[in-house]
C-alpha cells in the first residue's frame, strides 16, 4: 500500500475502526476475500488492497507497529526514501549542500503548499478537540488515525512541496508562482511555471492511488464521481490568465510517479486538448523542453510576461 497520507488505510480497505478486536478483524477480512474475490465479481486491484491491508495489521504485533506509526519511509519534500516523516517544509530557492559551490536555481515565489498545511494543522487541532496538547501534528501514527480528509490536506502539501522543489533546479531561466490567488473566488492556482518553452498552469495532485484518463478527464478510485481536476484547473488558469492579461501555453496535472501507469497522456479533444498528465519525474523534462513541438519563446516575451505576472499576481 501506498504511504501517502492520502491512500486509504487498512482499516479503512478493510471497512472497520481501528479499536476493532483481532477476532472481528479477522472476520472481516475473510468477508472481503470473498467478496472482491475475480471468481465471485470482484476484481483484481480490490482482492490485491485487501491483502496488502492484512499484510499491515492482520497480525497483531505489525498492526502495532502500524499504529505506533512505524515503517513510514517517505521524505516530506521530495517524495524519496527517508527519515523526515511528514514534517519537513520546502524552500524551492535555497540550495542544497554546503556553502560553497552553490548552483543557481530558478526564481520562485509564494509558499508551495502553504494553505493545505495551513488548513491541516487547522482540522487536526479541531479533530483532537480544545485542550488537547499537540506536540508534534505530523507524528505518523497521529497521521495514520485521523480522518481522510485531513490527510487528504496533507498530502496536498507535500504534493505541491515535491513539485516545486522538482522544478526549482531547472535554473535561472525559469520563474515558479505558487499558491497563487484566483480573482473572485476562494480557489487557487498551485503553481505558474514560466520557461522558454512556454506559461503553464500546473495542479499537484496526491488522491492516495492510481489515476488515469478517461474521457478528456481525471477518473480514479479516490476521485469523487464529479471531481473535475482538469475543468477546474482550465477555469482558475483562465481566471487567473484573464487578470493578468496571459495566455497559458499548457494545462499540466502531476501526480506521483507510481499513481500512473504511463509516464504521461494527453487529452486528445475538446477544449482541454493537450492538457497533460504527468509522472512527477517527467515534469522537469516537459518544462524544459515544452509539451509538443510548438516554438519556443524569446526572451523578450518571456521577460513581457513575467513583468505581467508579477504586477498582477496575489498570493493565497
Amino acid at each position: 500500500m501506498s504511504d501517502s497520507p492520502a491512500s486509504p488505510t487498512p482499516y479503512e480497505v478493510l471497512g472497520v475502526s481501528a479499536t476493532v478486536s483481532h477476532d472481528d478483524l479477522r472476520r472481516a477480512y475473510r468477508r472481503l476475500l470473498r467478496e472482491t474475490h475475480p471468481d465471485t465479481g470482484g476484481s483484481a486491484a480490490a482482492f490485491q488492497a485487501v491483502q496488502d491491508a492484512w499484510e499491515l495489521i492482520g497480525d497483531p504485533e505489525d498492526r502495532a507497529r502500524y499504529d505506533r506509526g512505524e515503517g513510514v519511509v517517505v521524505d516530506a519534500v521530495s517524495g524519496d526514501a527517508g527519515a523526515g516523516g511528514f514534517s519537513a517544509t520546502v524552500h524551492p530557492t535555497r540550495p542544497r549542500g554546503g556553502s560553497g559551490g552553490a548552483s543557481v536555481r530558478a526564481r520562485s515565489y509564494g509558499h508551495p503548499g502553504g494553505r493545505a498545511r495551513e488548513r491541516y494543522l487547522s482540522l487536526m487541532r479541531e479533530w483532537m478537540g480544545r485542550g488537547t496538547d499537540l506536540d508534534d501534528p505530523y507524528d505518523p501514527a497521529l497521521v495514520r488515525s485521523a480522518p481522510r480528509e485531513i490527510r487528504g490536506l496533507l498530502a496536498e502539501a507535500l504534493a505541491e512541496e515535491a513539485t516545486a522543489r522538482a522544478v526549482s533546479g531547472l535554473g535561472i531561466g525559469f520563474t515558479i508562482w505558487n499558491d497563487i490567488a484566483v480573482p473572485h473566488s476562494d480557489g487557487k492556482l498551485d503553481h505558474i511555471v514560466l520557461g522558454p518553452a512556454g506559461l503553464f498552469a500546473v495542479r499537484s495532485a496526491d488522491w492516495g492511488g492510481e489515476v488515469k484518463l478517461a474521457k478528456g478527464e481525471i477518473v480514479g478510485p479516490s476521485l469523487a464521481p464529479d471531481e473535475e481536476p482538469f475543468h477546474e484547473l482550465h477555469r482558475a488558469a483562465k481566471a487567473v490568465g484573464r487578470q493578468a492579461g496571459v495566455r497559458f501555453t499548457g494545462l499540466i496535472v502531476v501526480v506521483p510517479d507510481d499513481d500512473l501507469a504511463v509516464p504521461s497522456d494527453v487529452v486528445q479533444r475538446g477544449r482541454l486538448s493537450g492538457s497533460l498528465l504527468v509522472r512527477r519525474s517527467l515534469l522537469p523534462s516537459i518544462l524544459r523542453d515544452g509539451a509538443s513541438a510548438a516554438g519556443r519563446e524569446s526572451v523578450d516575451r518571456v521577460f513581457d510576461l513575467r513583468t505581467r505576472l508579477q504586477e498582477s499576481l496575489r498570493f493565497v
